[in-house]
């Protein structure tokens, strides 16, 4: 009898699956940035939901969580990731460059250079702001120490990097010498470099170390809210480095998994009104107008400069700041005197 019941559900799911009826679950890996955790929280429920409706099946998004150049690094190692979320196109290019993962051309496959959505460099500073920070000039001052990670291992610390020398460039004419000398005294001034966001938020709150925590303005807003309105101020700087959140589908894994449609559908909704809507609370900055206009208010203006107008390519900006013996191993040595 339970072979015979076995065989009548066994027929029925061959009968629904041919008429129509009945999809087969997918399931599909985000490799995400390290302080993304809570926005895919939010956003995954809401592409399941979307998915359902128009596709009659069960999708699964799990979540993969860690540094952005740390992700890239454990795709190329093998993790089945069908997409990714990064803070930093670099480590996209890695996936093409030393695995063929995903298109040579990935930035042309979704909007704005497959960015769904942006920030720039904020700082967050303790109730009151008593070291009395207003722009980047405050953040070379020997009374101020700051927090954030660690530049060879977080794409977030890499923004923060280049913002400080987006700032000195700008206030110093692109005067090299006296540009160098600022970014030394803020790298000298940092008492923690941990590896990732996540790390370098708990340094700050936690341990209560340093003056200014420096991070993306999402995420400065976020551990204000979290952490207590009464506890933390935030300082915006009125010059920054414009940084795009690109995305990708691992074209390797999702053909090997057959997951392509899944994964494509997943980073489009990404652009969906109602993520962008998502995305705006979690106080990223958004390309969708009617969106864009309704949080105008939450986002202070300021000038965004992109890392590509200033250094030139991204390859090039590894290769001459990050490598190993590059300007920043220099500066850091140099503010260790």
């Amino acid at each position: 009898m339970i072979q015979s019941k076995g065989l009548r559900v066994v027929g029925l799911s061959v009968l629904l699956a041919l008429s129509g009826t009945v999809s087969a679950a997918q399931e599909i890996l985000n490799a995400s940035y390290d302080v993304s955790r809570e926005l895919f929280a939010v956003i995954n429920p809401k592409f399941q939901e979307h998915w359902q409706k128009t596709h009659g099946s069960v999708i699964t998004v799990q979540q993969s969580h860690a540094g952005s150049s740390a992700q890239a690094a454990s795709i190329l190692q093998g993790l089945k990731a069908d997409v990714v979320t990064f803070n930093q196109s670099t480590d996209i290019d890695v996936l093409h460059e030393k695995g063929n993962h995903v298109s040579p051309d990935w930035r042309k496959k979704f909007a704005n250079n497959s960015s769904p959505f942006y920030s720039t460099t904020a700082f967050l500073v303790r109730k009151g702001n008593p070291k009395g920070i207003k722009d980047w000039d405050d953040l070379a001052r020997s009374d101020v120490k700051l927090v954030f990670p660690n530049p060879k291992t977080s794409g977030n610390a890499r923004y923060t990097y280049l913002a400080a020398w987006i700032y000195a460039k700008d206030k110093f004419k692109a005067d090299d010498a006296k540009s160098r000398d600022f970014v030394s005294k803020v790298l000298g001034n940092v008492v923690v470099f941990d590896t990732g966001g996540r790390g370098a938020t708990t340094s700050f709150v936690e341990r209560e170390l340093g003056d200014v925590l420096l991070t993306f303005e999402s995420e400065v807003n976020l551990i204000r809210k979290q952490y207590g309105e009464d506890k933390y101020d935030i300082v915006v700087p009125k010059i920054s480095v414009l940084a795009e959140f690109p995305v990708a589908v691992v074209e390797k894994v999702t053909k090997e998994k057959g997951t392509e449609q899944a994964a494509t559908e997943y980073l489009n909704y990404l652009y969906f009104e109602d993520a962008q809507r998502v995305l705006a609370d979690f106080f990223y900055r958004v390309h969708n107008p009617k969106v864009k206009a309704e949080y105008a208010a939450q986002f202070p203006e300021l000038k965004l400069v992109a890392v590509e107008d200033v250094f030139g390519s991204w390859n090039k900006v590894n290769a001459e700041h990050f490598g190993t013996g590059g300007i920043l191993d220099q500066l850091l040595r140099q503010a260790k005197k």
